[in-house]
C-alpha cells in the first residue's frame, strides 16, 4: 500500500484522533528489550506528511490492540511496552528510525506503513535478524528473500487475483477490460495478476489501456475501451484518479461495470457534494468492511469508536490484527531468541478483523477479502471472498 486506503468511512478527523509527535511511549515500564516485565516493540509510523493520515490511523488500531491485551494480563505475563518514532512516509528517514529502534533493543518492529519505506526498512534489516511486520506495505518485494519480514495485508498481486475471482464466479461477466496507470507499481501488479488470472477463468481480455502518473484527462482510452464493449473494467488505481475516471465514464454514458482493489477506499470523501452518483455499483477490495455483522469485527468496531470517535479504517484494523499477531507468536516461540520468534510468526493462525490468516510463501499471508460496492452514497458490504 504504497498510498491508499483513507478508511471505510471518512478520515477527516483521524490526524486530532492521534498527536503527530515524534515520538511515543506506551506502558513504558523498563528499558532494554523488557525481558524483566515487559515486552519492547518499534514501531516507525509516518504520523507527519503527506502519508501521516494512513499512520496514524494504523497507529490508532495498534495502541488499542495494545491496551487490550495489557489490561488482560499482558503476553506470558508481561505488558507490552510500545514506542514509536515518525518516519514521515520517507524512505530514508525510516531507515533512520529503524536504527534507532534497534539502538533502544527492541524485540520486534510494526512498520513502516507505506510500500517504499517498509522496502528499505526490509532491505536493512535481514543481517539483524529482528521480526519485522508491516501491517499495510503490499508490493511483492519488501518481503521477497527475507525470512525476518512478514506483512499482514495482502499483496497486490493477489488483490488481482481476487478481483478476477470475483468478476467471474459472483459477477459473471465474460468480457473484461483494463485501465491502469502504467507509471506505478501498485497498479501494474494488481492489473497483471488479474489478467492472468482472468485467462485462467475464460475471461475474454478487450482491452488494456494505460495511461501516466500525471494524467488527469481519460476519455481517450475510456472510448478505446468502450469500443469493445466490455461488461466489466478494472481499473486499479487510489482514490483521487478513481474519482475522476468514474466521473469520466459517466460523462461518456459507459455502462460497463467498474472494480478496483483498497485504493478506491476513500472515494465516497473525495467525490464532489452530489456527484456521488458517478460511483453508483463500483466494486472493490478491502481488508474488511465496518458492517460485516460477524462478532469479533462489531466487536472492534464498537470499542475504537468509544476510544477514538470515529469508525475505524483498514489501516486501523490492520494495525490492531498486526499486534494480535505478535501476541501470538510470542506466546508460542520455543524462547526468547530471534530466530524462535521468527519461527512462531510462521507458525500463526489467526482469525483476525481482516480475515483469517497464515502466512504462506515470502511470508505473504493467505487470507480472504471484503469485497464492497458503493450503493446510494455509501460503503456496503457486498461478500468476502476466499483465496482459492
Amino acid at each position: 500500500m504504497k498510498k491508499k486506503l483513507i478508511p471505510i468511512l471518512a478520515l477527516s478527523l483521524v490526524l486530532s484522533a492521534c498527536g503527530a509527535s515524534n515520538s511515543n511511549n506506551s506502558g513504558a515500564k523498563s528499558s532494554g528489550n523488557g525481558s524483566e516485565d515487559t515486552i519492547k516493540i518499534g514501531g516507525i509510523i509516518p504520523k507527519t506528511g503527506a502519508a501521516a493520515v494512513y499512520g496514524n490511523t494504523a497507529e490508532n488500531g495498534i495502541k488499542l490492540a495494545i491496551e487490550e491485551i495489557n489490561q488482560s494480563g499482558g503476553v506470558n505475563g508481561k505488558e507490552i511496552e510500545y514506542v514509536s518514532e515518525d518516519d514521515k512516509g520517507d524512505p530514508t528517514e525510516s531507515v533512520t528510525v529503524y536504527n534507532k529502534l534497534m539502538e533502544e533493543d527492541v524485540r520486534a518492529i510494526i512498520g513502516p506503513i507505506t510500500s517504499k519505506p517498509a522496502q528499505a526498512v526490509a532491505d536493512n534489516s535481514t543481517d539483524d535478524n529482528i521480526a519485522i511486520i508491516t501491517p499495510t506495505g503490499t508490493m511483492d518485494s519488501i518481503t521477497e528473500g527475507k525470512d525476518n519480514v512478514f506483512r499482514a495485508c495482502f499483496t497486490d498481486p493477489l488483490q488481482g487475483e481476487i478481483l478476477a475471482n470475483f468478476a467471474a464466479d459472483n459477477l459473471k461477466v465474460k468480457k473484461v477490460a483494463v485501465l491502469r496507470n502504467t507509471s506505478n507499481d501498485y497498479s501494474n501488479g494488481v492489473a497483471d495478476k488479474f489478467i492472468e488470472v482472468a485467462k485462467e477463468k475464460s475471461l475474454e481480455i478487450v482491452a488494456d489501456e494505460g495511461y501516466g502518473e500525471n494524467d488527469i484527462d481519460f476519455k481517450v482510452q475510456l472510448t478505446n475501451i468502450n469500443k469493445k464493449s466490455p461488461d466489466l473494467i478494472l481499473v486499479p488505481e487510489y482514490y483521487e484518479k478513481d474519482v475522476s475516471i468514474a466521473g469520466q465514464a459517466k460523462e461518456l454514458g459507459i455502462k460497463s461495470k467498474i472494480i478496483g482493489p483498497d485504493g478506491w477506499d476513500g472515494v465516497l470523501a473525495t467525490v464532489a457534494k452530489g456527484s456521488e452518483d458517478t460511483l453508483e455499483g463500483i466494486y472493490f477490495t478491502n481488508h474488511y468492511a465496518v458492517d460485516d455483522e460477524a462478532e469479533n469485527i462489531q466487536n472492534f468496531v464498537k470499542k475504537y469508536e468509544e476510544k477514538y470517535n470515529e469508525k475505524p479504517s483498514a489501516f486501523a484494523a490492520l494495525g490492531y490484527d498486526t499486534v494480535y499477531i505478535y501476541k501470538e507468536a510470542f506466546e508460542n516461540a520455543k524462547s526468547d531468541s530471534k530466530e524462535d520468534l521468527i519461527s512462531a510468526i510462521k507458525e500463526v493462525q489467526y482469525n483476525g478483523i481482516t480475515g483469517n490468516l497464515k502466512f504462506g510463501e515470502n511470508n505473504n499471508p493467505i487470507k480472504s477479502a471484503a469485497i464492497i460496492k458503493i450503493e446510494n452514497g455509501k460503503y456496503v458490504f457486498d461478500s468476502v471472498i476466499e483465496t482459492k
